[in-house]
């Protein structure tokens, strides 16, 4: 949705984080947003209203928000600021964020733009309206490690010194294998685990989404096998904590659930 082009000198813009079903904005107009230009503020789109700021132009062309992008403090002040909007406006009714600097030259334009796609914002309220977003993590136990028990030390002569002792490389191939199997048969038990768990997650949520495990930092012995996603009701939150800790008890996983968040994952490409 994100107009670009030449920005003539000291041009504003708008500059929109959200859109609601007419909420009270009290909580919300007046918010510092992304900028010191001016305040958060709102703009009718019928039935519908968006959560605007209006912006230097210059701000965000193209060079200056790839450069953004590269300075790593700069990015997190924007998205949490971006972030506290939309959690604001969430607060109070259902509200579809849109990605990050997403603007438009004029209000007229905004308008425009965003009463064409007035259809499918309708659409994702409905599915969005009374529910939160949480998240479950589930971890596969450490690995087992390898046998590193030492046989028990004997004194050699010259004569045994010169010859591997009887059986020695079998048996080392033998721990080898064992340790591997080991492995596998713990990595099968984590899979069929974090099935199970998303299995009745889904049953009470009312849709979800599977991303990709995430890759643990150097030194972390868990692996991630499941990172997913739910769409619950808000009446079902109780009911959910309550089932991730029957599922540890039940399991012995170490499972993480976070949340409520803004349903980002279920309200589609705006």
């Amino acid at each position: 949705m994100t107009e670009r082009g030449p920005v003539p000198a000291g041009a504003n813009a708008i500059y929109v984080f959200a859109v609601c079903w007419n909420p009270d904005l009290s909580a919300v107009v007046g918010l510092p947003g992304v900028t010191d230009e001016a305040p958060v503020s709102s703009l009718s789109l019928g039935k519908l209203t968006a959560i605007v700021q209006t912006v230097r132009a210059s701000d965000f062309t193209d060079e200056v928000w790839q450069a953004r992008l590269s300075d790593q403090r700069e990015l997190e002040r924007y998205a949490r600021a971006h972030h506290d909007v939309v959690s604001a406006a969430a607060a109070r009714c259902p509200t579809v964020p849109l990605p990050m600097a997403t603007l438009y030259h004029d209000e007229e334009r905004a308008r425009e733009a965003l009463g064409k796609e007035a259809g499918r914002f309708n659409a994702a309220l409905k599915r969005i309206a009374h529910h939160a977003e949480w998240g479950v993590k589930v971890y596969a136990p450490p690995c087992p490690r390898e046998d590193t028990g030492q046989a028990p030390i004997r004194h050699l002569t010259p004569t045994d010194r010169s010859r591997p002792a009887p059986g020695a490389g079998l048996a080392y191939l033998n721990r080898k294998r064992g340790a591997q199997e080991r492995r596998e048969q713990s990595q099968e038990e984590a899979l069929r685990t974090a099935e199970a768990v998303d299995t009745e997650v889904r049953g009470l949520a009312t849709a979800s989404r599977r991303l990709r495990p995430h890759v643990q930092p150097s030194g972390e012995r868990r692996i991630q096998v499941l990172n997913a996603t739910y769409l619950v009701a808000e009446h079902r939150a109780e009911e959910l904590a309550l089932l991730a800790r029957t599922l540890r008890e039940r399991t012995g996983a170490d499972i993480e659930l976070s949340g409520p968040w803004v349903p980002y994952s279920f309200v589609g490409e705006v």
